[in-house]
């Protein structure tokens, strides 16, 4: 039987202590599965050299890319990350006395550990607002998650009936681009979709408010006197809760912060940063929604189906999930303390 790669040092030890042990190289080819060819040669090179190691590992072409070369490529990545497998390969080659083809380059760029992949999509942050989340995050550095479990959290958020998204990809042979199965319909205009306001705390999720036309003042007003203040005075009576919200212009109205402060004597509203959505756990509960409305056998038709998958989605959510967020908070104080109010994985 041949082989199909070189042997292992165990291998080779094998061939050994079987004809040490008086079978003749049929008998040890026939035994181990090896050919005759290689139970004579391992075990010549035993008793000539005293080896049982091999040394073929050092054997075949050699690699162009040297250490060297590997770290003047890296230098090349880090200069331009959305450099190309050409532009990677044409700048390597400047200045160097053997070219090297893309092939190549992109073997030592996966050698490397490198490999070709959509960027991660974060906020733009300002000079301004960077400093002012270095503040917030330097401010709540030693709050703890009993801290948190005082803080109340709200955002708004837009849910298509339909999702037109170019990053699908399908495995289809050549004349088969037309087959049912093979196409994505599109909607224009996405179909419409439901926004929805929603808040929650590490004790409760809260109320989820469909809104029906684009959230101004009056109708924000409208939340906060309805949902947000039976909400805060039921779960903190002692008045020890933090309400928060982002920087929204009609979060910030004057008929707003009138209303907070009129009531300020019974919670006290969080001042956020702008450009903060990693720091807003909520974010995540949002993601939760959109991954289970997805995964629904029936995907709603309408946006009344729509609207009803969202509510009955929402109540669901475990409250190990949202407990859970709430405990990440220091996590993501310390992740914008270190990326010294930029941005960070959550």
């Amino acid at each position: 039987m041949g082989k199909k790669g070189d042997l292992s040092n165990f291998e080779r030890g094998m061939v050994v202590g079987a004809r040490r042990a008086g079978l003749s190289i049929s008998q040890s080819a026939q035994l181990l599965g090896f050919s005759r060819t290689t139970i004579s040669r391992v075990y010549k090179e035993w008793c000539e050299k005293g080896k049982t190691s091999s040394m073929r590992q050092s054997c075949g072409r050699k690699c162009l890319v040297d250490a060297r070369g590997q770290r003047r490529m890296g230098q090349l990545i880090q200069a331009d990350r959305r450099a190309t497998l050409t532009e990677i390969t044409t700048r390597y080659n400047r200045g160097m006395q053997q070219s090297i083809c893309e092939a190549t380059t992109r073997t030592t760029l996966r050698r490397m550990g490198y490999n070709s992949r959509r960027p991660h999509r974060v906020p733009l942050i300002s000079t301004t607002n960077r400093k002012k989340r270095l503040q917030f995050a330097r401010a709540h550095q030693n709050w703890t998650v009993e801290d948190w479990k005082n803080v109340a959290w709200s955002d708004e958020s837009r849910f298509l009936l339909r999702h037109s998204n170019g990053r699908v990809r399908i495995w289809r042979k050549q004349n088969e681009n037309m087959d049912p199965s093979c196409l994505v319909t599109t909607v224009q205009a996405g179909g419409g979709g439901v926004m929805v306001w929603g808040m929650f705390s590490w004790h409760t999720l809260g109320p989820l408010v469909p809104i029906g036309h684009r959230l101004n003042a009056t109708g924000y007003l409208s939340i906060v006197s309805d949902h947000v203040h039976p909400f805060m005075t039921t779960m903190y009576p002692s008045s020890d809760g933090y309400f928060q919200q982002d920087n929204a212009p009609c979060h910030k109205a004057r008929i707003i912060s009138n209303w907070f402060l009129e009531h300020d004597n019974e919670f006290t509203v969080l001042k956020w940063p702008p450009q903060s959505p990693d720091l807003n756990p909520i974010e995540h509960l949002w993601d939760v929604v959109e991954r289970e409305l997805r995964a629904l056998d029936v995907h709603p038709t309408n946006l009344h189906q729509l609207q009803d998958a969202i509510l009955s989605i929402w109540a669901n959510i475990s409250k190990e999930c949202f407990q859970y967020l709430v405990e990440s908070m220091p996590r993501r104080i310390k992740a914008v303390l270190k990326a010294k109010g930029g941005q960070t994985p959550y």
